[in-house]
């Protein structure tokens, strides 16, 4: 069983910036997929982030250059680095762990944590 702990949250100000974290339990985290999606009040859940196993990248038009994911295998944790903050992106941000499909790939998801983009 996984469990997935996200951190970092809270209230900026719009072009301010926030790094969240997602520490993983368990010992598949190196070799998992990993993602950051947000959802905000009345909207679908949508992905923001994503980083496979070695380390490629994809990301949201929205966030693209502004927004960074990251990880961190040696602390089972995976990290966005959000700057240039907008009052859009305020919304409610998942951290996600898939397992390889060898692993039966299944997903993991995070409590979820607020992020809140004062104008």
């Amino acid at each position: 069983q996984v469990q997935l702990v996200e951190s970092g949250g809270g209230l900026v100000q719009a072009g301010g910036s926030l790094r969240l974290s997602c520490a993983a339990s368990g010992s598949i985290f190196s070799i998992a997929a990993m993602g950051w999606y947000r959802q905000a009040p009345g909207k679908q859940r949508e992905l923001v982030a994503h980083i496979t196993r070695d380390s490629d990248t994809n990301y949201a038009d929205s966030v693209k250059g502004r927004f960074t994911i990251s990880r961190d295998n040696a602390k089972n944790t995976v990290y966005l680095q959000m700057n240039s903050l907008k009052p859009e992106d305020t919304a409610v941000y998942y951290c996600q762990l898939t397992t390889p499909w060898s692993w039966g790939g299944r997903d993991y998801w995070g409590q979820g944590i607020q992020v809140t983009v004062s104008s």
